[in-house]
């Protein structure tokens, strides 16, 4: 990984989770991975990891190694970690890499989807993905592309994903997410 005219570029794909043309099945493979990851189960003093998933327009989705690179964290601890979203692959088996998802961890738990996640200028591909350290996993459909669309966020619950937040298209900029049923 690496930063290239200001934007992190990462190889692909990562050996450590297996291709699959079912999304979800990358998606369940992520979280053990990464927290065998130096410091991601850290707490306070743990790291944060991004990473995307991707295609090399195939049809088989990959995800590429994770980056823990970010904003200078202070030595010590701190409630607040990041990771800068990664916006390229590097496939040497790829011409084009379209990107699906990107993904980060958290090295807490629990620890849900945090505002600036939520946030409409932080969403960059069709879903983000986020999971904490015991492998609670979120997705946000931010439908950006359609602004009178609302975003849901889901929760991972075994095999399925389960709705648990409607972003209404007013609230897409600041990330408001009431759970489903505190609509109105």
């Amino acid at each position: 990984m690496s930063i290239d005219s200001g934007y992190v570029w990462a190889r692909g794909p990562w050996s450590e989770v297996q291709a699959s043309s079912d999304p979800d099945e990358v998606i369940d493979q992520l979280c053990p991975a990464i927290m065998r990851l130096d410091r991601a189960t850290a707490r306070d003093f743990g790291q944060e990891y991004c990473g995307v998933i991707y295609s090399r327009g195939d049809g088989i989705y990959r995800t590429m190694h994770p980056s823990p690179l970010g904003e200078p964290q202070l030595r010590g601890e701190t409630k607040q970690k990041s990771c800068f979203p990664v916006r390229r692959v590097v496939d040497p088996e790829a011409r084009v890499t379209p990107i699906l998802a990107d993904f980060h961890s958290h090295p807490w738990f629990p620890s849900p989807l945090s505002q600036q996640d939520k946030m409409a200028a932080n969403q960059l591909y069709f879903l983000k993905i986020q999971f904490d350290s015991a492998c609670q996993i979120q997705k946000i459909i931010p439908y950006l592309d359609r602004p009178d669309a609302p975003g849901e966020v889901y929760s991972r619950r075994g095999k399925r994903w389960v709705l648990i937040g409607i972003i209404k298209p007013s609230n897409k900029a600041a990330g408001i997410v009431p759970p489903v049923g505190g609509l109105d």
